[in-house]
């Protein structure tokens, strides 16, 4: 095996490849760099002037706005970001980091790596299918319901930051993002195809399962008809929201029952495109899963009403009912990217741990009900369920509901972003705010908040300070306030299962 050295473009810097091939995709080559923190992709086919001129800006003028700033190094774990260029043979190759570790199946598929996937990418469409996880994926890849939660916020602010930049990713699919569900990772990939409105146009449509339906419908118009829509930032948020769909109820949106024409390939391009409907439209249930149809591995997740989209909470809920029922035509009323991070992170906060250990998905989103229960394995949570109900002030200094509530385990971590408004918990988030300031632990069959770092934490039901490395029982309509200042929040506790 020789190793090839050459002078890149961009840096001057010394890049050296192997001189076998380890990856070969539709429009590329792929050579490790000999200690594989890198590998050199080159392209295969003939490139023009747009395309080099597109490659020389995401690498010069891209990857600098985005990773050479405060706070930079948090994007390396979410995106494998091109950052040089070099020529080799009269090809163009593109240098970026290697995939981490963890997007490698550790382990091979049931019956002695049937599939033959050890050692393989994660292609996130084993994840997202009922029928690929029953079949196929040993138990120790699959992770659990709330791994992909984290998964998706990852995603979701990964796609938030090329939005804010200008850029469309424009192919977001299962093949351009990686995910680790064992150990909640994911990665950006194939990001030399981004598309910047008015200056680069897209170069694919996209991969089924994720092209807008607008773009489906007028991709036979002619080039320069103002009527054909392409891939943009409007388009990437449809396929946001179908990634977060898929991974977190193993189904499609949109394939259903309903057949709109008896020739396969134009059936498929009326349901995904000018015909699309929400599996689970509230109001339509022509497009609903045909149960006779499936097959025993796609359940319980291809049966809507036995796993309906509610049980992702009522924050998801409500951005589904908005990326597949108002805005699936109308692409202006398509969440935002940071709207899917903001509802996620919230709904975080409302899991419990399910009291079943078999249960699969190991974790449900609480529904609000007196007698909660787990809509995977059917288990009824047993004993008290302590609620937070988050207040801060308002306008009129006066405390206001905030939308946002905790839902407490045992041992379960208070953070800086549940006592103060002011706080999020996404990339800005430094490391001092990152460390836990409480927590929550069941003893003597009484729940307890104990104080580590929460100098003004008072019981405004007693009148008396908690001082840190003391407690405060948790009892129904207890008033806790977290912090005194103007940004600090009040607890009203509720005791549900009572």
């Amino acid at each position: 095996m020789a190793i090839i050295k050459l002078i890149s473009v961009i840096n001057n810097a010394m890049i050296e490849f192997e001189d076998t091939i380890i990856g070969a995709g539709a429009m590329k080559d792929v050579y490790f760099s000999p200690d594989k923190t890198y590998v050199v992709q080159f392209i295969r086919s003939h490139i023009n002037e747009t395309t080099i001129d597109r490659l020389m800006t995401i690498v010069k003028v891209y990857h600098p706005r985005i990773f050479n700033q405060i706070g930079g190094e948090y994007w390396n774990k979410l995106y494998c970001f091109p950052y040089d260029i070099v020529v080799h043979e009269g090809k163009l190759g593109l240098v970026a980091p290697a995939y981490q570790k963890h997007f490698f199946f550790e382990y091979g598929s049931k019956n002695n790596d049937f599939m033959n996937i050890k050692g393989k990418e994660k292609d996130g469409k084993w994840f997202a299918s009922a029928n690929l996880r029953s079949k196929f994926l040993d138990d120790r890849e699959k992770g659990n319901w709330q791994s992909y939660f984290r998964i998706c916020i990852l995603i979701s602010r990964a796609v938030k930051r090329l939005h804010a930049a200008g850029l469309a990713h424009s192919d977001l699919s299962y093949k351009n993002v990686l995910i680790d569900p064992s150990g909640g990772n994911a990665a950006v990939i194939d990001i030399d195809t981004l598309v910047v409105p008015g200056k680069f146009p897209p170069e694919v449509l996209g991969t089924p399962d994720f092209i807008a339906p607008e773009v489906l419908k007028t991709r036979t118009y002619a080039y320069n008809d103002t009527k054909r829509k392409t891939p943009c930032i409007e388009t990437d948020r449809h396929a946001l929201a179908v990634m977060i769909y898929s991974y977190l109820l193993y189904r499609h949106p949109l394939r259903g029952g309903k057949i709109h024409d008896l020739d396969s390939a134009k059936d498929e391009e009326m349901s995904m495109g000018e015909n699309a409907l929400f599996i689970e439209h509230p109001t339509d249930a022509s497009n609903r899963p045909n149960l006779n149809d499936i097959k025993q591995t796609f359940l319980p997740w291809a049966d809507v009403n036995k796993i309906p989209y509610n049980v992702a909470g009522p924050y998801l809920k409500n951005l589904f009912d908005k990326a597949f029922i108002d805005g699936l035509h109308n692409p202006s009323s398509r969440p935002t990217a940071e709207e899917w991070e903001i509802a996620l992170v919230k709904t975080i906060d409302l899991m419990q741990p399910c009291q079943n250990y078999s249960c699969e998905q190991k974790y449900f989103v609480f529904d609000n009900k007196t007698k909660p229960i787990c809509p995977f394995c059917g288990t009824q949570y047993r004993g008290t369920l302590p609620i937070i109900n988050l207040y801060s002030k308002k306008h009129n200094k006066a405390y206001g509901a905030d939308d946002h509530r905790l839902t407490v385990y045992n041992n379960q971590a208070l953070y800086k972003w549940h006592i103060f408004k002011n706080i999020f918990p996404n990339e800005k988030l430094n490391e001092a705010d990152k460390k836990r300031v409480g927590y929550f632990v069941f003893y003597n069959q009484k729940w307890y908040l104990v104080n580590e770092n929460m100098p003004t934490l008072k019981d405004i039901t007693e009148n008396k300070l908690i001082p840190i490395k003391s407690h405060v029982e948790l009892v129904n309509n207890k008033q806790i306030l977290f912090d005194d200042s103007d940004n600090g929040r009040l607890a009203a506790i509720q005791i549900i299962n009572n």
